[in-house]
């Protein structure tokens, strides 16, 4: 009842930027926490970053002062900026959001996942 759409992915060379986008819809009543995990091939999928609906985020120690994440309440859409993007970010990108629909039923949803690859 609550689909995440994300979009912002791609190709890109070890020092540069992307910037992934995700946007909510459905039957929403509130979003408490929106944010990004990624799973690379051969590991275990790692929490990357999240932000409440205050604006707190919540970083992991290996992309700390790299990346930031951002959130527009109005759209329901989350951001992430992705600076001085190395090698080891290479996975698929996927986003969350959890909150409560129209009705008052916790929900917790899941994109579709997009693929960075960082490689020169």
């Amino acid at each position: 009842q609550v689909q995440l759409v994300e979009s912002g992915g791609g190709l890109v060379q070890p020092g540069g930027s992307l910037r992934l986008s995700c946007a909510a819809s459905g039957n929403i009543f509130s979003i408490n926490s929106m944010g990004y995990n990624r799973q690379a091939p051969g590991k275990e999928r790692e929490l990357v970053a999240t932000i409440t609906s205050a604006g707190s985020t919540n970083y992991a120690d290996s992309v700390k002062g790299r990346f930031t994440i951002s959130r527009d309440n109005a759209k329901n859409t989350v951001y992430l900026q992705m600076n001085s993007l190395k090698p080891d970010d290479t996975a698929v990108y996927s986003c969350t959001a959890q909150g409560l629909l129209s009705m008052g039923k916790k929900f917790q949803s899941w994109g579709q996942g997009t693929q960075v690859t960082v490689s020169s």
